[in-house]
C-alpha cells in the first residue's frame, strides 16, 4: 500500500502486517532499477489469496509476484490486468467503488456485506485548543487533475465564513496571507492527527480526496466537492454526507442518479459552499 496511508492499518486487529509501496523512490529510470529488488522480494509472502483492488497492471503484477495460490481482481481492471488474475469478479458499471470491492467477498464464498464498518485507528490529538468543535476543517488540495481549489478560492472561503474559525489541512502550499480566523496546518499533520482534526471539527469541507473518504468513514458532518468526478461512483460512502456538484448542494444519496457530468471541470462556486458550511457549523455550535 502507499506508504502515506499505512498508519490507517497500523494496530488494526484484523491486519497481521502491511507492506509499504515507496512510490517516490521508484520514479524515473533509476527508480525502476530500485523497484526490481523490492518487487521480486514479494515472492516470500506466498499468501493463500491475493486481492487486487487497484486494478492496474502494476498492482496485478504485485499480486502475481507474491506467488499467491489464488489471485483475484475486478472485471473493470485496466491495462490488461485481468489477464493476470485467476478469478475475475464481475462488477456493475454504475455502482460505488466500495460496493464494487465488496463483490469480491461473494467470489471468495463469504457472506454479502451491504453496510461495511470502516475500522480506523484513533486520532492523535493535535492541539487542545481545537477540541471544542468550533471550527470548519478545509481540505482544499488533491492529486487528481482539476480537483483542487485555487489559492484564491481558499482565501475567499476563509474570508466568507468569518468569524467562524477555519483549519486548513493537507499537502500543498498557499502563498497568500490568510485571514485571522484561519489556522494553516498544510504539510504539518500526520494521518492520525488528521483523523483527530476531522473528528474535532464542527464541519468538514473537502475536495474529492483520501481525507474526504476518511471523514465519511468517521461519519463527520461533511461536504464533498466534485468538479468532474461522479460522487455516486467515487464520492463519500455515507448517505448523511453533503455533495457539491454542478452548482447544487444535496445529500449524497448513493442510489440516486447523479447530475449530468460536464465534459470539462465545473467552476466551483466557493461562496455558495462557504455560506452553506458556515450555516451548518453555527447550527452545530452556536458559539462558533
Amino acid at each position: 500500500m502507499d506508504k502515506r496511508w499505512q498508519p490507517l492499518l497500523t494496530d488494526n486487529p484484523v491486519v497481521d502486517a502491511t507492506i509499504a509501496f515507496p512510490r517516490e523512490r521508484f520514479r524515473g529510470i533509476s527508480g525502476v532499477l530500485r523497484a526490481l529488488p523490492w518487487a521480486f522480494g514479494l515472492k516470500s509472502i506466498r499468501p493463500d489469496i491475493a486481492i487486487d483492488l487497484q486494478g492496474l497492471l502494476r498492482s496485478a503484477l504485485m499480486a502475481r509476484l507474491s506467488r499467491a495460490r489464488r489471485s483475484v481482481g475486478l472485471a473493470d481492471a485496466r491495462e490488461g490486468a485481468t489477464w493476470l488474475y485467476d478469478d475475475v469478479v464481475p462488477v456493475g458499471s454504475r455502482e460505488h467503488s466500495v460496493r464494487r470491492y465488496l463483490r469480491i467477498l461473494q467470489t471468495l464464498g463469504l457472506p454479502k456485506v451491504t453496510q461495511p464498518v470502516f475500522r480506523l485507528p484513533p486520532g492523535t490529538p493535535f492541539n487542545a485548543s481545537l477540541q471544542e468543535r468550533r471550527f470548519i476543517l478545509l481540505h482544499p488540495f488533491a492529486r487528481g487533475d482539476a480537483k483542487s481549489l485555487s489559492q484564491g478560492q481558499v482565501l475567499e472561503f476563509c474570508d466568507h465564513v468569518f468569524p467562524v474559525k477555519v483549519v486548513v489541512i493537507g499537502a500543498g502550499r498557499i502563498r497568500l496571507n490568510l485571514p485571522d480566523n484561519t489556522t494553516n496546518l498544510l504539510n504539518q499533520t500526520t494521518i492520525r492527527q488528521m483523523i483527530w482534526l476531522i473528528g474535532a471539527a464542527a464541519f468538514v469541507v473537502s475536495v474529492d480526496s483520501g481525507p474526504m473518504h476518511v471523514a465519511a468513514a468517521i461519519n463527520s458532518p461533511l461536504l464533498s466537492i466534485h468538479t468532474w468526478s461522479d460522487p455516486r461512483l467515487v464520492g463519500p460512502f455515507n448517505d448523511e454526507a453533503w455533495i457539491w456538484q454542478g452548482g447544487e448542494i444535496r445529500r449524497q444519496q448513493l442510489d440516486a442518479p447523479s447530475l449530468p457530468l460536464a465534459r470539462s471541470p465545473q467552476s466551483t462556486d466557493i461562496l455558495q459552499i462557504a455560506e452553506f458550511a458556515k450555516e451548518i457549523a453555527q447550527k452545530r455550535n452556536p458559539a462558533a
